[in-house]
């Protein structure tokens, strides 16, 4: 696999487990117990730690894209083995 679609497929796996990570732990003001501000949305979060995000999501993205290479290299699932119709 070349080094350049290594990078952009980790990316991809960085991004998708963004999404995955944003909603742990993420407290509205309204659970914390604390008043909403004036035109603050009910559903935002009390504090946005950005760092620990960043950091969760950077695990979690790394972990998937080890699985990924490790299944490109061993072949462990292949197209082969997913196509049930032949």
């Amino acid at each position: 696999m070349n080094w350049f679609s290594a990078l952009a497929i980790y990316f991809l796996f960085w991004f998708l487990s963004l999404f995955l990570v944003l909603p742990f732990h993420a407290r509205t003001s309204v659970e914390a117990g604390e008043t909403l501000v004036k035109g603050q949305a009910e559903s935002a979060p009390q504090r946005f730690q950005a760092g620990r995000i960043a950091l969760w999501t950077t695990v979690v993205g790394t972990t998937f894209f080890a699985l990924f290479y490790l299944n490109y290299v061993f072949g462990w699932i292949t197209a082969d083995m997913l196509d049930y119709w032949n």
